[in-house]
């Protein structure tokens, strides 16, 4: 028995030796970081008890602070902390905005890639444990543990702007991370903001010393994969006209969030072509372009769910309902449609929807964008090639958009014309690698015998050698409120929103068919993030000659002697000569207008009219308008024509009638008065029901008097002209400030903004009402915004980025 006893421990007694060789052997030589020494080690938490914690238990934790900025293509060393495949793949020290002379591999999330492995061979970095499934080495091996305890020690200083609010990439990897927290002791995350609370970051890491386990994917509902089933169905039809009509779809759609009316607020599908066929688990093919041909020849329409955090930069909706089905087939699958083969995919290395979709009804095609012109607009304004100064310069900062008539009855002519200046009317090539400027000015001369071309058809054929009208502008049919937009540009980026908003600008845009669909091509289709700097600097040169277009396809309706004038009002010397980037109208050749003008000065007078082309929206809108019938005979007279309701518009509703005084006081202000405020601000008006709370936001129009030069950054901003705009809600992506006032200060709050015109007024100003990034509230706030958004724009409310915050 004894012997028995002996032998027992003695098994013990060894065994717990291995277990401590094996331990320490084992934990030191899994180490990733070899400089552990210099690092700081991160001890477990011995009172946790594992595997109470999956994805699921911290994925709003990450989403309410982490992917404040790390969410989409402009995310920090790409580590997009909006899913868990985002993790996995972790981070990257290849900046996707940056001068280089050759295209890069694409690195888009959920395509590129298909396991961790995938990634590791494109150059990112682990920022989760990948060695053995130790506690200690799940923290310590994590990069994110890391940076997350760097955090706590030094605390962010009091200067809330001691800090560059800009990420510049600096991205470390796990063996350089020793150097890093003594080189850059502040750059814990999240980065230059306050710290997450105890119980937050004791979450985070509790997770990560877990092992960072995923939970098991949501469920779709039964009807919602009834819906999936009805749409997949619709989309692989085999008929050739439907083969044309969801390939088009599919390239206008690709992008975008879709959401089945009355289901789950929270659900979207992206619109993918897949290796596997309606059923079966989606495999999407990784084509860079929507309008490149698939690696194989049988490929099917599927709609994918999104299961990453929406970000509002990249959350743009389009609805799918029974009534848009509806629409879609009285559009492309008429009876007037006819395709008898669809053309094979382009082998150029640009996009041609001009030829390829030839067989489609132009009027279709251009009444499918105008349906939805708001969600159109929208995607192109949260493209990748918006997303710098440079880009984003090519716009005014408060544009306001109308749309030409389209016209059914003409659309035998339009496709015939459409189709023969088809070679005029490319864009720069999408491959990526450019070919720099001898592209561009190539492709502004095919642009000006376009515009030739097009100045002949409009007045023989549009107009048929009449006086053009606000006949010409689409009224929205009674019933569609994306008849007038506004479209705002906050340094760089942009938004747009439904209606005319703001004070009268000095100009507009008119977006006629061939303009709506290139300026979509250009900026979403067509452009290529991962392309050379030439292939980015011709697109945003190319965007200088379709806004050039459109500001044109405006000054024709204004009196023909004063157009010359207007125009070289819009760029002086600098911006109109600078290279001949903008060529003057050939104004001899366009018609008179016969629109009734009161006054000389005529640019804000056509202004004044355009909220009078649309009708009044009924409380709840009816199905959009069928198009009008095709005349029995073409040419048809200008006669038959539909004329326009002609009618105000209703007013955007405020959120709060009781401080209707003060928004319009607000909305007053400008030159000195608003110095103190950047591009975009939320303001919060507190009250006693802090459910109820209403919230606005406050636009800085800068005054630049002209848009011509990519690389100036003042483009002649005159400050004293700036103006503001209130909206009610929140709009933009990207808050610049936010702004919390009692409802009883507000009087105050208006008369010390005004005010703060000197560095001393603006402190104050923003001490007493500003939210500061290192304010130990400033979470509350964050939350609390992006909380209003959810509630008014269920659907179309995401996360707002802080990458901007703070910038004045």
């Amino acid at each position: 028995m004894r012997k028995l006893q002996f032998s027992s421990l003695l098994l013990l007694a060894l065994a717990a030796t291995g277990i401590a060789y094996y331990k320490g052997i084992s934990l030191s030589s899994l180490m990733a970081d070899k400089d552990a020494g210099k690092a700081t080690f991160i001890p477990i938490n011995s009172k946790h008890k594992p595997g109470r914690l999956n994805y699921a238990s911290v994925q709003p934790l990450l989403e309410s602070r982490c992917a404040s900025c790390h969410a989409g293509f402009d995310a920090p060393c790409q580590l997009q902390l909006t899913s868990y495949e985002g993790l996995q793949r972790g981070a990257s020290k290849q900046p996707l905005y940056e001068t280089r002379l050759h295209a890069i591999p694409p690195s888009r999330l959920f395509i590129d890639g298909k396991s961790t492995e995938d990634w590791r061979k494109q150059g990112f970095f682990a920022v989760l444990n990948e060695k053995a499934n130790f506690p200690e080495l799940n923290l310590n091996n994590s990069l994110m543990a890391k940076l997350l305890v760097l955090k706590r020690n030094p605390p962010l200083p009091d200067n809330g702007n001691a800090l560059d609010p800009d990420h510049s990439d600096d991205c470390p990897t796990l063996a350089e991370f020793a150097d890093f927290q003594h080189t850059q002791p502040f750059a814990g995350m999240p980065y230059t903001l306050p710290n997450l609370n105890p119980s937050e970051q004791e979450t985070l890491l509790n997770w990560l010393q877990d092992g960072a386990k995923n939970s098991l994917p949501p469920v779709l509902s039964e009807p919602a994969l009834a819906e999936i089933g009805k749409w997949e169905q619709f989309l692989n039809d085999t008929t050739p006209a439907m083969q044309l009509t969801a390939r088009y779809l599919y390239e206008h759609l690709f992008t975008g969030h879709l959401h089945i009316k009355d289901q789950a607020a929270n659900e979207f599908y992206r619109l993918v072509r897949a290796k596997t066929p309606p059923g079966q688990a989606i495999e999407e093919l990784d084509n860079l372009h929507p309008f490149t041909a698939p690696a194989i020849g049988q490929f099917y329409y599927r709609l994918r769910p999104v299961t990453e955090t929406l970000a509002d930069k990249t959350h743009a909706v389009y609805e799918l309902s029974d009534g848009k089905m509806a629409r879609l087939k009285e559009l492309f699958l008429s009876p007037a449609t006819t395709v008898a083969q669809p053309p094979d995919y382009a082998t150029s290395p640009y996009a041609q929807p001009f030829s390829s979709f030839k067989d489609l009804p132009v009027a279709a095609r251009y009444q499918f964008l105008l349906d939805d012109a708001h969600y159109f607009l929208s995607t192109m304004l949260k493209s990748p090639a918006l997303n710098s100064q440079e880009g984003a310069n090519g716009f005014r900062d408060q544009v306001w958009i109308a749309f030409w008539q389209p016209r059914t009855e003409l659309n035998a002519q339009t496709n015939q014309f459409l189709s023969a200046n088809a070679p005029f009317l490319r864009l720069p090539t999408a491959s990526g690698e450019s070919g720099g400027f001898a592209e561009w000015f190539e492709l502004k001369s095919l642009q000006q015998q376009y515009l030739a071309n097009k100045a002949t058809f409009t007045e023989t054929v549009l107009l048929n050698n009449q006086a053009i009208d606000l006949k010409q502008l689409w009224d929205g049919g009674g019933s569609n409120d994306n008849a007038l937009l506004t479209l705002f540009r906050h340094n760089d980026n942009a938004s747009v929103v439904k209606g005319l908003q703001g004070k009268t600008p000095d100009t507009a845009w008119v977006i006629d068919y061939p303009l709506f669909e290139r300026l979509y091509y250009l900026l979403v289709a067509d452009f290529n993030l991962y392309g050379d700097s030439a292939h980015h600097l011709n697109t945003r040169l190319t965007l200088g000659l379709l806004r050039s277009e459109a500001e044109n396809n405006f000054l024709h309706f204004l009196p023909k002697a004063v157009r010359p004038t207007v125009h070289a009002s819009w760029y002086p010397a600098l911006g109109n000569r600078w290279l001949g980037v903008f060529s003057t109208p050939d104004f001899a050749n366009q018609s008179e207008s016969a629109v009734s003008y009161q006054s000389q000065d005529y640019p804000h007078e056509l202004l004044g009219k355009l909220p009078k082309i649309v009708a009044p929206l009924p409380i709840a809108a009816a199905n959009p308008p069928a198009l009008p019938a095709p005349c029995p005979q073409e040419p048809c007279t200008q006669a038959s024509v539909p004329e326009p309701i002609v009618a105000v518009p209703v007013p955007t509703p405020l959120p709060d009638p009781q401080f209707d005084g003060f928004i319009a006081q607000l909305n007053a202000l400008k030159g000195s008065e608003i110095t103190a405020l950047p591009e975009v601000s939320f303001l919060r008006i507190t009250t006693a029901t802090p459910d109820q709370d209403p919230v606005y936001t406050l636009i800085r129009n800068r005054y630049l008097s002209h848009v011509g030069v990519m690389f100036d950054d003042g483009q002649g901003w005159q400050a004293d002209k700036d103006t503001l705009t209130v909206l009610p809600g929140l709009v933009g992506s990207y808050p610049n400030q936010f702004f919390k006032v009692a409802s009883e200060q507000l009087p105050d709050f208006a008369n010390q903004l005004k005010q703060a015109q000197t560095d001393t007024a603006m402190a104050q100003f923003y001490n007493k009402y500003g939210v500061a990034r290192n304010d130990p509230q400033f979470w509350a706030s964050y939350d609390g915004f992006n909380q209003k958004h959810r509630d008014g724009r269920p659907e179309n409310g995401g996360i707002f980025d802080l990458s901007r915050y703070g910038r004045r």
